[in-house]
């Protein structure tokens, strides 16, 4: 029974321990810690003081010793034994004698000398950690010890030594502890206090208020009114309120962007069904299009299949993006500049368009791609280049230009979307390729540039806008595949 009891008691310390502090809280805690602090600190100087307590104390003795052999040297007929006895009686000796040359003279004797002595204590060269020890071997000692002490000598004379009880001494030493006690609790009571209400208003208040503020705010982090109000302060607390308060803020907006996200999925999804069906049956249409012999129906009946083809394809993308489920890139082989002339045709910027179009890519060049999502990519850039110069008032097509330009550096395909419309405003700048956030002009979800940065991360690119510019200029670098050098000798060995 007593072993199963052991180990509950073992595991119920430590949460006694924790509620224990829980309890104490940190203002309790800071309260503890200065009175340890503060007494740590007198004690430290309480070591120094006692040693040089003990050394003026004796000082004193040699000094009234050195006047008594001054008097015993001078006077001319001696001095009675009545006067000397209440020399020695003065200053708590037993006698005192001084040494001249190689003799050594007894000035004063009392009547009850001890049979020994037990220290020998030379003031003349004695060191600091040496007045430490012996300071705490007095005080600490309960014996009636007998010490000699020497001193300098007057008249030429080597030293004068006095020999005296340890008792009055020690009983001295324990008056003036008591007093720096008495002294050091007062001291430690009064600078606890201070520093205990310093504290407590510069910091543990401010704390406890953004603790309270972050347990509000964690029930309901949509609440605008649970976002913290950051004090004027300059300080560090100052720094921490307005930090914390900016991460609220953020916090709280992505949270209602997300309620938008999965409003605008829901709302979607809704809609998905019958929007699919009504494309479908367009796409029957177009088909039944495609069988009229007719040339201008068979030029573009084909385009309008894979039009609606992909109309589908962007329906199903919306969602996908909402459940992150965009596919991988089937990358292949392919040529860039017809890709780019479709993208013209499908934004329908033939000759006679308000905007002008100019494709300026490298003869020839090969992209490793996936041709759908690279599609989708030049033509969401595209658009939002052609949406950027349709806001403005007057159209003239030698001003208004939309510039596709294709080149190779080294690995890497370089693809330049550029527009000479009016920019980005700085708004836009911070939040570019964010969905929700980045959007560039009224009525826009911002979710096409998100939908391009996402596509051309598939492909290991990256996208950026470049500097600088006239208009805005979205520069796209999509690099080749690794090649496996395993795979690559096998198709040369198979051939």
């Amino acid at each position: 029974m007593n072993m199963i009891d052991q180990p509950v008691e073992a595991e119920r310390s430590p949460g006694a321990r924790a509620r224990l502090g829980s309890r104490l809280g940190l203002s309790g805690k800071l309260l503890v810690l200065t009175l340890m602090f503060v007494m740590i600190a007198e004690v430290l100087i309480y070591v120094p003081s006692i040693a040089n307590f003990r050394l003026n104390w004796l000082n004193d003795r040699l000094s009234a010793a050195y006047t008594a052999a001054l008097v015993f040297e001078t006077a001319p007929n001696g001095v009675p034994d009545t006067v000397k006895r209440q020399i020695l009686d003065s200053i708590h000796a037993r006698a005192v004698a001084m040494k001249i040359g190689h003799q050594r003279q007894l000035l004063a004797l009392a009547d009850d000398m001890p049979p020994a002595i037990h220290h020998d204590i030379d003031m003349r060269n004695m060191s600091w950690h040496r007045a430490i020890i012996d300071a705490f071997d007095t005080l600490l000692c309960s014996d009636d010890d007998v010490m000699r002490v020497m001193g300098p000598a007057p008249m030429g004379g080597e030293f004068v030594e006095i020999i005296l009880d340890e008792q009055p001494l020690r009983k001295a030493m324990l008056d003036f502890s008591v007093r720096i006690l008495i002294l050091s609790l007062i001291i430690s009571a009064i600078t606890a206090a201070l520093v205990y209400l310093a504290l407590h208003f510069l910091l543990v208040r401010p704390m406890r208020r953004m603790t309270a503020n972050m347990v509000a705010f964690r029930a309901d982090p949509e609440n605008p009114g649970r976002i913290i109000a950051a004090s004027d302060r300059l300080d560090e607390i100052g720094t921490a309120e307005r930090e914390l308060a900016a991460m609220q803020l953020n916090i709280a907006t992505m949270l209602q962007q997300k309620n938008h996200l999965a409003a605008l999925g829901l709302a979607v999804s809704k809609i998905n069904h019958d929007l699919r069906n009504l494309l479908s049956s367009a796409q029957l249409f177009s088909e039944r299009l495609a069988k009229i012999s007719d040339p201008h129906v068979q030029r573009f009946a084909p385009k309008l299949m894979r039009s609606l083809e992909r109309a589908i394809d962007f329906c199903q993308s919306t969602l996908s993006y909402g459940r992150v489920q965009e596919p991988p890139p089937d990358r292949r082989p392919l040529a860039l500049e017809p890709l780019v002339e479709e993208v013209r045709e499908t934004l329908g910027l033939d000759a006679g368009a308000p905007v002008r179009w100019i494709g300026a890519v490298e003869r020839g060049l090969m992209v490793d791609a996936d041709p759908d999502q690279l599609f989708r990519i030049l033509l969401n850039l595209a658009r939002n280049a052609v949406q950027a110069l349709e806001g403005r008032d007057a159209k003239d097509p030698g001003r208004d230009q939309v510039r596709v330009t294709g080149r190779r550096e080294g690995a890497v395909v370089v693809i330049e979307v550029s527009d000479t419309g009016p920019g980005l405003p700085e708004r836009a700048r911070a939040h570019l390729f964010e969905a929700f956030r980045g959007s560039t002009r009224t009525g826009s979800v911002g979710l096409g540039l998100a939908i391009v940065a996402e596509l051309v991360r598939a492909h290991d690119g990256e996208i950026r806008l470049v500097d600088g510019t006239i208009g805005a200029t979205f520069r796209v670098t999509v690099p080749d595949r690794a090649v496996e050098l395993e795979a690559r000798r096998g198709e040369r060995a198979s051939a």
